[in-house]
């Protein structure tokens, strides 16, 4: 299994990235589109479930299989520092428009 997860490293970060993204911006249509508590806290989980978790797992995964940093390992460490700085700024911009996005279309 683990040498699976290494040999299909970066087609996993580039999924999880996807499915991040996907589930953030249905958390914002859960919110503001459905407004709906129930659907909100699925999105949560699924973010919480593609998100930074298996990314810092598969960051700790790849540096046990080779015992170094290298770029893989590089890069997981960038998205996280991303998600926690300026990605927290994005996410707030994209909230706004989201809320702007859903109140006019319910007008």
């Amino acid at each position: 299994m683990l040498e699976f997860l290494v040999e299909n490293k970066w087609v996993i970060l580039v999924s999880l990235e996807v499915l991040a993204w996907s589930s953030t911006f249905f958390l914002l249509y859960a919110r503001y589109g459905l407004k709906s508590s129930f659907w909100f806290k699925v999105a949560t989980v699924l973010f919480a479930l593609t998100g930074v978790i298996p990314q810092v797992l598969m960051g700790i995964v790849n540096f046990a299989a080779t015992q170094e940093v290298d770029l893989y390992t590089l890069i997981i460490v960038l998205l996280i520092v991303y998600g926690f700085t300026i990605g927290k700024k994005h996410v707030k911009r994209l909230d706004t428009w989201a809320q702007r996005k859903f109140s006019r279309e319910g007008v």
